[in-house]
């Protein structure tokens, strides 16, 4: 099937002037995107919760979670972000991917732009 990896741009969204480029992979099967700690840190974001979260193979693990504003093509959104540890796989989630305004496309396995809808 292939795997989906994309470059986003990651904001403190108090502070646009901090931000960084990580290359996540696209997940439409997770909810939340995650990001290293270590560069949410490095932007100055700080958890605003923790949370119960169901990983691949079915554990539970708890984990950070802030907001961020991402960008992707020149779009930029606002989501929440997991703090990830280094075990976790930076990933990009559903939610940011449709607050971006993107779908994949199955059979290139590249993003393109989707429709969005206000009913």
């Amino acid at each position: 099937m292939g795997f989906t990896h994309v470059k986003v741009r990651i904001y403190n969204p108090a502070d646009m002037s901090k931000f960084d480029v990580v290359e996540l992979l696209v997940d439409t099967g997770a909810i939340f995107t995650s990001i290293p700690r270590n560069v949410l840190k490095k932007l100055g974001l700080k958890p605003l919760s923790r949370r119960r979260l169901r990983v691949y193979g079915g554990a539970v693990v708890e984990r950070d979670v802030g907001v961020a504003v991402l960008e992707y093509e020149g779009n930029r959104a606002g989501a929440p972000v997991i703090f990830g540890e280094p075990e976790d796989t930076a990933l990009l989630g559903a939610t940011s991917l449709e607050a971006l305004g993107y779908q994949v496309d199955p059979v290139t396995k590249k993003l393109k732009p989707t429709e969005l809808l206000m009913i």
